[in-house]
Formats: C-alpha cells, sequence, structure tokens
C-alpha cells in the first residue's frame, strides 16, 4: 500500500495529459508539445515523468521511473535516519523524597535530556501528603536548576489535582544511537583499513630492502668489503 501511495504521487508517460511540459536536465530546461517529450523519452529507453504539476506548463523528467522511485525511497530512509525521535520520559518523586533516590533519578533525567528527550517530572501527593505541596515545589525547582547545564525549563511548577509537574527540554539536539550492527560494520572497515594499511608499509619496505636476500646480502657484502679491506693492508 505504502508503495502503491508513493507510485501515485507523480505522473508518468501517458498520464500527463497536458499540452506541453517543461524538459528541465543538466543542460537546462525546454519547453515542448507532450508528445514530442513522450518521443524523447521512447527514444532514450527512459520514462517522462511529471515533477511539478502545479508549474506552468508542468515540469517534467526523462528519467528511469523505476530508478527514481529507489532513489526517492532510499532519501527517504536516509532523512529519517538522521531524525532524532523525541520522546517525554517521566521522573516521579514524592513530596520528602530522600538524597539518594533524588541524585538516582537526577542520574537518569540528564541522560534522557542528553539523548534528546524531554523530562516530565512530577510529584505526587497522596492523600493528606498534599499540605506539603510547597515542599513539592521547592524539589521540583531544585531539579530543574542541577539540570541547568542539560535542560531548559518549558514550563514551571504547576499542580494539576494531585500531582505537580515540570517540563522539560533539552538545550541541544540528541544524539541518534547506532544499532549494535552498524557500530560492527564500522569496526570491521576500521580493522580492514588497518590491515590495508600494514600491508602497503610491508609492501614499501619489501620494495626498498637490497635485492639478493636483503640484510643477509648486507651482511655478506660488509664482510667481503672487510676482508678486502684486511688483505689489502697485509699486502702493504
Amino acid at each position: 500500500m505504502k508503495t502503491d501511495k508513493k507510485q501515485n504521487q507523480y505522473r508518468v508517460n501517458e498520464q500527463i495529459r497536458v499540452r506541453e511540459v517543461r524538459i528541465v536536465g543538466e543542460s537546462g530546461s525546454t519547453v515542448m508539445p507532450t508528445r514530442q517529450a513522450l518521443d524523447m523519452a521512447r527514444q532514450q529507453g527512459v520514462d517522462l515523468v511529471e515533477i511539478s504539476p502545479n508549474a506552468n506548463p508542468p515540469v517534467c523528467r526523462l528519467i528511469d521511473y523505476s530508478k527514481f522511485l529507489y532513489q526517492q525511497k532510499k532519501r527517504a530512509k536516509e532523512m529519517k535516519a538522521k531524525q532524532v525521535k523525541v520522546e517525554v520520559k517521566e521522573i516521579r518523586f514524592g513530596p520528602q523524597t530522600d538524597e539518594h533516590d533524588y541524585q538516582f533519578k537526577l542520574k537518569h533525567a540528564k541522560e534522557f535530556l542528553e539523548e534528546g528527550n524531554k523530562v516530565r517530572a512530577y510529584v505526587f501527593f497522596r492523600g493528606r501528603s498534599i499540605l506539603f505541596k510547597e515542599q513539592g515545589e521547592v524539589l521540583l525547582l531544585r531539579f530543574a536548576n542541577d539540570l541547568e547545564d542539560c535542560g531548559k525549563v518549558e514550563s514551571m511548577p504547576s499542580l494539576e489535582g494531585k500531582k505537580m509537574f515540570l517540563y522539560l527540554a533539552p538545550k541541544k539536539a540528541g544524539v541518534a544511537k547506532k544499532s549494535q550492527q552498524a557500530r560492527d560494520r564500522e569496526a570491521e572497515a576500521k580493522e580492514a583499513k588497518e590491515a590495508a594499511r600494514q600491508q602497503k608499509a610491508e609492501q614499501e619496505m619489501n620494495a626498498d630492502a637490497p635485492a639478493n636476500g636483503g640484510l643477509f646480502a648486507n651482511a655478506k657484502i660488509s664482510a667481503d668489503a672487510l676482508k678486502k679491506l684486511t688483505e689489502a693492508e697485509d699486502n702493504a
């Protein structure tokens, strides 16, 4: 169903029933009768695809329609992958939350904000604890102050029924988490690159080394030279 919807976004070939169209390409644009544009498409083995139907005349391109749809789908997928999905994470407090519990929840809230998510923190007043609403407000204001490096207050503490809410938004966009498969591919590519670098270095060392035995040849040459020098000194 999604593919059919995508395909129906564009009119192709005989579906284009206007009298003339504007053909755009790398060399520029040209207005011509639609029939002539269809003939050009057939001669080139491609399709006449209407890109901007509301233009006057409509703008078309001579392209492979199947390939065009594939590229559109791929581009949309890449754009979606780059987008960070913003979620609203909840942090719940009691009006008399102890320090250990407070620090634990503060740590989680920082993680949520750094990932690009919003945080809705609230104090739940059970029964007669509503009498401590000022204490709950102080707690939420402290919470906002402790998160000022990574979050900004969207709305100040407000009481709604038995809950007092505080809304925080991330100061900067979160970084989309990479999947394990993507991390594995990056690691494999890094290893392959390092192996290729080492292989190239070894090839360069072998190319620079003297022929006929490398270091052993050098040792033999030095021994021969020393022998000749000694004989020359004896003869002298």
